[in-house]
């Protein structure tokens, strides 16, 4: 007996010993989604030694696992990561054409595709590994870091971690942290929004079970056994139908229907907001089980309308791919979360900073740039009145200031996907796919400056990681005038940061943009005053509504002098103006924008002279 206490107690030593000194990292991403994979490729690429831990099979989050192989916006402006991702279905489907398969998106893919385009991206990074079928449990503080638990398939394990990132799809690891968050609908008085509703609730925007469905030929019959409780009356207003009788809603006929996400090979995406598969209920703060219970229901609607477009509507040839999603039920893996917890963070960004970019200094941070609308999903929430008071207007396209990652109180941690420091509204167009895997890009920047050069995240400079997402393909301003492999592009970038001169916002029906106008003269005014914000005890001398070449010559030569930068003068200004790929030098004609921009960033270097805090003011 007296052994057997003995083994027992050396077992249990040696179990606690073995979670103990578990994986060890410096930086450890809980999720796989679009952002967490962007998060972990990028910071893997700058050195530091990272984890990802996948609670399913693939990455990709919404993009594959989700089923919403469909990108919504920023067609001008594949920035990093996501723009590789782009170019990689591009390099597969053989053109950018062949991706313009439906019509709610210009780029439309299969998600078993895009699992295995980022599967192979963070397989050819060395400094990367990536743990599927990981669940996370826990996530305690310790003196260096992090120590997380995690279930690997029904088995317990323990991580190590310098530096933690959030990019699960609700946010489960900041609140396991013990960061503050907001959940659902802010009251206008505290978001400061006009837009905002008329008291807080907890209302969420729907989710959707999406389906990947396949054409299986005219003569097969895939329809599936008639679910229980079915009612085809919840749907009949999905498309064109003798029995939709509501006078308000106007469907379209049930083929443009289906063209709304067409995939390449014959496949549809099913994520259809009008009486279709988006399903209410808000599971966020539900345990296990009870999110299993209501997602369950939310699969069930997906099935309902399945059965109804094969049996009510002649559609019985189309049916669940089988080779897209290993599950058995042939779903895809999660439901599309359209929102999530909102951290707290050290910046809250409002849609009133995205009208109006210039009346505050945030743009100065951004560090991801979208273009489309504020989009949110409430067709299927049960009590329409207490929505009434919502109000959506439009928008130009809008960069995301770095703020939003970092939640206020809590450190070593950085919280990405959806659950960034945004108000409920802005959560409408920053929860998009390209916007998101930004961001995760920039978290992965973030991340990896901190460790390797053993700072805190807030020690990181906003222009560092401006600097790093520039070399890497990444925008920082919503500028659509370049290219992002013209030799101006970042000159452009790094002058809108500064807000030399600014760009201006245009609402264009669902293609919002920003164009920095650069082949228009720089008018007098707007420069004095932009050059007053970063240099207010300069005295600028022009004469004229608009600044010739000659003058700007000078300008340059005076702000050297006054900045004590050496070897600015107007022979080297004109050498200059050759060599950075400018033409057509006459003195005395109106210099362009772009011109201004390219010469100025080149000889005064403002982007790294003149650095910026959390907040967008100068240090």
């Amino acid at each position: 007996m007296k052994n057997r206490i003995i083994l027992s107690v050396v077992f249990a030593a040696l179990f606690f010993c073995s979670a103990c000194s578990g994986p060890k990292t410096e930086v450890l991403v809980i999720g796989g989604s679009a952002s967490g994979v962007a998060a972990g490729i990028q910071s893997a690429r700058l050195g530091a030694k990272t984890i990802i831990l996948e609670e399913h099979l693939w990455l990709g989050g919404m993009l594959t696992s989700a089923g919403v192989s469909a990108v919504d916006g920023n067609y001008r402006m594949p920035a990093g990561i996501f723009g590789e991702f782009r170019d990689s279905l591009v390099a597969h489907y053989g053109s950018l054409g062949a991706l313009a398969t439906g019509w709610v998106s210009n780029v439309l893919f299969e998600p078993s595709v895009g699992a295995r385009i980022y599967k192979n991206m963070a397989a050819r990074e060395p400094n990367l590994t990536v743990q599927y079928e990981t669940k996370f449990i826990s996530a305690e503080k310790t003196a260096t870091g992090w120590k997380v638990v995690a279930d690997h398939n029904g088995k317990q394990e323990v991580f190590e971690a310098d530096i933690l990132i959030d990019a699960t799809e609700l946010g489960d690891v900041a609140k396991a942290c013990g960061v503050k968050y907001d959940i659902g609908i802010e009251d206008r008085n505290i978001s400061g929004e006009a837009w905002a509703g008329d008291k807080n609730c907890d209302i969420i925007q729907d989710l959707t079970y999406a389906m990947i469905l396949k054409d299986y030929g005219p003569e097969a019959d895939m329809t599936i056994e008639r679910p229980e409780n079915y009612d085809p009356s919840l749907f009949y207003c999905s498309c064109k139908s003798q029995n939709c009788t509501d006078s308000v809603l106007k469907p379209w006929d049930f083929d443009m229907v289906m063209r709304y996400g067409k995939l390449p090979n014959n496949k549809y995406m099913i994520n259809w907001p009008m009486q279709g598969n988006d399903y209410y209920t808000n599971i966020i703060e539900m345990d296990e089980k009870g999110r299993e219970a209501e997602l369950k229901k939310a699969k069930h609607r997906s099935l309902c309308y399945l059965y109804y477009m094969q049996h009510e509507l002649g559609s019985k040839n189309l049916g669940l791919a089988d080779d897209e999603y290993p599950t058995e039920d042939l779903l895809p893996f999660i439901p599309y979360h359209r929102e999530s917890r909102r951290i707290q963070g050290v910046v809250r960004f409002n849609v009133n900073q995205i009208l109006r970019p210039y009346d505050y200094t945030l743009y100065r941070t951004g560090i991801a740039v979208g273009d489309y609308p504020v989009d949110h999903h409430h067709q299927a929430y049960p009590n329409q009145e207490e929505l009434k008071s919502l109000t959506f207007g439009p928008v130009p396209s809008y960069n995301v200031p770095m703020g939003v990652l970092l939640p206020k109180e809590v450190t070593d941690l950085i919280v990405a996907e959806k659950s960034v420091s945004v108000s409920n509204i802005v959560n409408g167009c920053t929860r998009l796919q390209p916007v998101v895997t930004q961001l995760g890009q920039a978290a992965g920047i973030l991340a990896a400056l901190a460790v390797k050069e053993n700072r805190e995240l807030r020690e990181v400079t906003v222009r560092e990681v401006q600097k790093v997402l520039l070399e890497n393909g990444g925008y920082l301003m919503p500028y659509i005038d370049l290219p992002k492999d013209h030799p101006h592009f970042k000159a452009l970038q790094r002058i809108g940061v500064c807000g030399i001169l600014k760009g201006e916002g245009r609402s264009i029906n669902w293609a919002n943009e920003t164009w920095f106008r650069k082949d228009e003269p720089v008018g007098v005014s707007e420069l004095s005053q932009g050059l007053a914000d970063l240099y207010p005890t300069f005295k600028m001398e022009a004469s004229g509504e608009y600044l010739s070449v000659e003058e700007t010559e000078n300008l340059l030569v005076a702000l050297g002098v006054f900045l004590e930068k050496e070897g600015i003068t107007a022979e080297h200004i004109r050498k200059a103006w050759g060599d950075l790929g400018l033409r057509d030098y006459k003195p005395n004609r109106p210099v362009s924008r772009e011109e201004f921009a390219v010469l100025f960033d080149h000889f005064l270097t403002p982007f790294d002279m003149i650095r910026v805090d959390i907040n967008g003011m100068p240090m």
